[in-house]
């Protein structure tokens, strides 16, 4: 009995902690719709970032 009582001690002392990655996947299950919408407003943010460095950057070409 003692012997069962000791490995899962040792057990519990050896599982690492849950990585970021886990975390995160989990975290972003629980607020679902909330992730989803920040997702998207970082997605048009860049994409109009993108557009306004290509309209900046544009070459002017003498007509």
């Amino acid at each position: 009995m003692s012997n069962k009582f000791i490995s899962d001690e040792v057990a519990k002392k050896v599982t690492p902690p849950p990585s970021f990655v886990k975390l995160a996947m989990k975290n972003m299950v629980r607020k679902g719709n909330q992730s989803l919408s920040h997702f998207g407003l970082t997605a048009l943010g860049f994409l109009g970032f993108i557009l306004l460095i290509a309209v900046l950057g544009k070459p002017h070409m003498p007509q």
